[in-house]
């Protein structure tokens, strides 16, 4: 197809109506990055309510990884919803939560055996993580990282730290939750130079050992870290390589379990099923959701057979495991083997990478460019020299490009993100990319 087309600038006349309607009845708590008034998603486009059609370069948000309405995803929907919609797992019994269980066993890190539970989102899953962390560990500390988004029920709030607005309010939080920084490869929060990314993680782990364990958090007293293994709604850090297997070897040592969130970043994301693989390290806890199931919402908590052994009634989820989306998310991993969409996401994002590094050298206003597979942020600053953060800009970049027919969106105080679907047609995504490149033409 010609795509995008624009045949009324947005919003147009039908998207302004169901605008005043939505003001009215939905909560204002929504953030709306712009008014985009969706009808239909097919693949890696997105239909708009008054014929607008948009290269789809968010995936909704993270969630549609093998692009919108697959064929396959739609049938197993369709066949399940015939055979059975719901009968609560947590009470009973059927087939389909354990064939899905099943199949995450198989695909996710680490050689031993692991049980999973299902709830219905990211937020639920790290609910269900942090709990079974202090069950089974009989400790009552959590360290999380600076920048890190894991939710917004309260659990997963009080170790949320990627914008103030999203825990103004709302304390007291959940007690016994430390944040420490989170070593960035561009940018240090301990002073190591900018091109020394590995002597950042070293002070970070030195930091973590020499002050927060050894000052006033006892290690005995600590269950869990947890971590986004490439930040999310933080702005798409990646770690330097070295950080993740430190952090291992100090929880190892100090008897702490290690959670990985994987709600943004697994599912071939980043051109391994998840993100922690790139750094050869395998956790006690991993949680997922977003494109878990498909289109459909189902989280799950994956974890080592001798840590999740709570009793019957300790956890519990009524819609957790529903048999439609474990279809469809079961149907959903068959395409990403079946395609190998794993390893085009690596292979599509290397490509990405060396245009958007293309971008770095050209644009004063554009900085770091960082990620792995078709997980990646580009920073907007006011200017190299100083990399002062502009968030301005990167907001009118955005709408540029929406009004131009690219949804694309933010992450973390001013950088773009790309995130499209595995499966989106190469010449769709660099059309939407030199979009995105004439509005940052445009702004500069």
């Amino acid at each position: 197809m010609d795509v995008p087309r624009i045949v009324v600038p947005p919003p147009g006349p039908n998207a302004r109506k169901i605008l005043e309607r939505d003001s009215k009845v939905i909560s204002p708590s929504y953030v709306r990055f712009y008014p985009l008034v969706v009808d239909r998603g097919q693949g890696s486009l997105l239909f708009d309510v008054d014929g607008n059609i948009y290269i789809d370069l968010n995936s909704g948000l993270g969630v549609m990884n093998i692009g919108h309405s697959h064929p396959e995803v739609v049938e197993a929907i369709k066949r399940q919803a015939e055979k059975l919609l719901h009968y609560s797992n947590t009470d009973f019994y059927y087939e389909e939560s354990v064939i899905f269980a099943e199949k995450l066993v198989s695909i996710s890190p680490g050689s031993y055996n692991k049980k999973v539970f299902f709830s219905n989102s990211g937020t639920e899953s790290v609910e269900a993580a942090i709990k079974l962390a202090r069950w089974r560990t009989k400790r009552q500390y959590i360290i999380g990282f600076i920048g890190a988004f894991h939710g917004r029920t309260y659990g997963s709030l009080s170790i949320t730290s990627s914008k103030p607005v999203q825990r103004a309010g709302f304390s007291p939080l959940v007690p016994g939750i430390v944040h420490v920084p989170y070593p960035y490869s561009y940018r240090c929060p301990f002073g190591a130079p900018p091109d020394d990314p590995e002597e950042c993680a070293n002070r970070t782990i030195a930091f973590i050992e020499d002050w927060v364990l050894s000052k006033f958090v006892p290690p005995e007293e600590v269950a869990a870290f947890i971590f986004e293994p490439i930040q999310g709604e933080g702005g798409y850090i990646v770690p330097p390589d070295n950080f993740i297997p430190q952090l291992r070897k100090l929880a190892d040592e100090h008897g702490i379990l290690l959670i990985d969130d994987e709600v943004q970043a697994g599912m071939g994301r980043t051109g391994k099923w998840w993100a922690i693989q790139h750094f050869g390290v395998d956790p006690d806890i991993l949680t997922s959701a977003k494109a878990l199931g498909g289109g459909l919402p189902i989280g799950a908590t994956i974890a080592r057979e001798d840590v999740m052994t709570w009793p019957g009634g300790s956890h519990a989820s009524t819609f957790g495991g529903n048999p439609v989306s474990c279809a469809s998310g079961l149907a959903t991993i068959n395409v990403i083997e079946r395609e190998n969409l794993v390893e085009r996401a690596a292979k599509l994002g290397e490509k990405v990478m060396k245009l958007l590094n293309e971008w770095k050298e050209k644009y004063e206003i554009v900085g770091d460019v960082r990620g792995k597979g078709l997980m990646i942020g580009i920073e907007i600053v006011k200017d190299k020299a100083s990399r002062k953060k502009a968030p301005d800009l990167a907001h009118e970049i955005m709408m540029r490009s929406w009004r131009s027919g690219v949804a694309i969106i933010t992450a973390g105080v001013n950088a773009l993100r790309v995130f499209p679907p595995l499966n989106i047609e190469e010449e769709y995504l660099f059309r939407a990319l030199e979009i995105v490149e004439e509005k940052i033409k445009e702004v500069s």
